[in-house]
């Protein structure tokens, strides 16, 4: 007698298989359309239907003047930002809002002052960011959407709101992690003057999902500034930031060191114009290879701190007069607008996780979801107490977005579950 659990493995909290989609509006007022199926739908539903279930939205504070002059440069700002919220609301989608504290992109390499803000004393700047992110965060309670989740700051590996609160290279001082620390805790007291209670958990994002040294400069420091934050965000493009064992050593460590919720929080697969990544190779069914193998290290990461994945630039479709970066190439929705099964891979990361079996014999088929990326199948001749689990060697499959394996009936009990 052969059995097999066909219970559901509690995943709580929810994974979050995400899509920064700040610029669709962009993209549509320019003709880009988004397809499933073939047919014109609207791009959050046609993502929350993948199964995705957060949607990313960047901030900036551009003026409406600047945002006229420079769309695709300075087009997010809350005027433009809110009613994509509410379509990503209405589509039943969790929202991550992404502060850049900037006219335009933050990251790494600038994190320049907003134009309004530029002639503030330090002390003055603290008093408007924390205005700023309570006036923002009220706009949204007032539209009945208060996002799940808010990052305060932009991949901010080298600080933000430059040059208060810039830290490494000569900057790496006591004293500028100190304004950093103070830039910080006005931003997350702005959120929670707000909404005091049952407010966003707070991400602190960086760019350094390849690097554990870099990773562990940036929060050890970041820890003496006591800021109070839930959840590490990090970047990790495969192109730019190493490997995917670079990126579990990170995420295993990080884990460890700080006990805290990790999201990989910006990614991205190419599938054309690109040579292989990794061994991966820039197609459709590559990107579908990648997400399968990201979701392995994520969800391995050890107390079951990895709590889920984005993908940037989801909305992007080729443009033509724009520089995309490439992005056009890298998105969730391929030639055509129509959607890629890179969505459907993602999306099935959210589905609970069921151990499923069936009879074909002389063997036992056993399958389960993409959600079970990185776990381990095993296998006891009984399920009494101290009872002796083995790893099951047969060879585990993931085709049609789920895993299978098979393995042979035996004579006598033997039972399976997911670890």
């Amino acid at each position: 007698m052969v059995w097999s659990s066909g219970a559901t493995l509690a995943r709580e909290p929810v994974f979050l298989a995400g899509a920064d989609m700040s610029h669709v509006q962009f993209f549509e007022d320019r003709g880009a359309v988004y397809r499933e199926n073939g047919q014109p739908a609207n791009a959050f539903e046609i993502l929350r239907r993948q199964g995705l279930n957060c949607v990313r939205l960047r901030l900036f504070t551009s003026s409406a003047a600047q945002a006229a002059a420079d769309p695709y440069n300075a087009i997010n700002n809350l005027d433009y930002t809110l009613p994509l919220a509410r379509r990503a609301r209405a589509a039943g989608h969790q929202l991550l809002l992404n502060f850049h504290y900037s006219d335009s992109w933050a990251d790494p390499g600038k994190q320049r002052l907003p134009a309004a803000w530029t002639n503030l004393s330090f002390s003055e700047l603290l008093g408007e960011l924390r205005a700023y992110n309570s006036n923002v965060l009220a706009s949204f309670a007032a539209a009945g959407i208060v996002p799940e989740y808010v990052q305060v700051g932009n991949e901010i590996t080298q600080g933000m709101l430059w040059p208060h609160g810039h830290v490494g290279g000569t900057n790496d001082t006591p004293l500028q992690w100190a304004k950093l620390g103070q830039l910080l805790r006005a931003a997350i007291q702005g959120i929670r003057d707000a909404v005091p209670t049952g407010g966003p958990q707070i991400m602190i994002h960086i760019d350094r999902g390849g690097d554990w040294a870099g990773t562990r400069w940036f929060f050890d420091r970041l820890q003496a500034q006591n800021v109070p934050f839930d959840l590490i965000g990090l970047s990790y493009y495969p192109f730019w930031h190493g490997s995917l064992t670079d990126l579990r050593n990170t995420l295993t460590n990080a884990a460890l060191r700080y006990r805290k919720p990790i999201v990989v929080v910006e990614t991205a697969f190419p599938f054309s114009g690109s040579t292989n990544v990794w061994g991966i190779p820039a197609t459709t069914n590559g990107q579908v290879e990648y997400v399968i193998a990201l979701a392995e290290v994520v969800n391995s990461v050890p107390l079951r701190l990895g709590r889920g994945i984005f993908w940037w630039g989801a909305e992007y479709q080729s443009l033509p007069g724009y520089r995309l970066a490439g992005f056009d190439l890298r998105s969730l929705f391929g030639p055509g607008g129509n959607v890629l099964p890179a969505a459907a891979a993602l999306g099935r990361l959210t589905t609970p996780l069921r151990l499923e079996a069936r009879l074909a014999e002389p063997e036992l088929l056993l399958s389960w979801p993409l959600s079970g990326a990185g776990f381990s199948l095993v296998s006891a001749t009984s399920l009494a107490p101290h009872s002796l689990w083995h790893p099951v060697t047969a060879p585990v499959l993931a085709e049609e977005l789920q895993y299978h394996t098979r393995v042979p009936l035996e004579d006598g009990p033997r039972f399976f579950r997911l670890q």
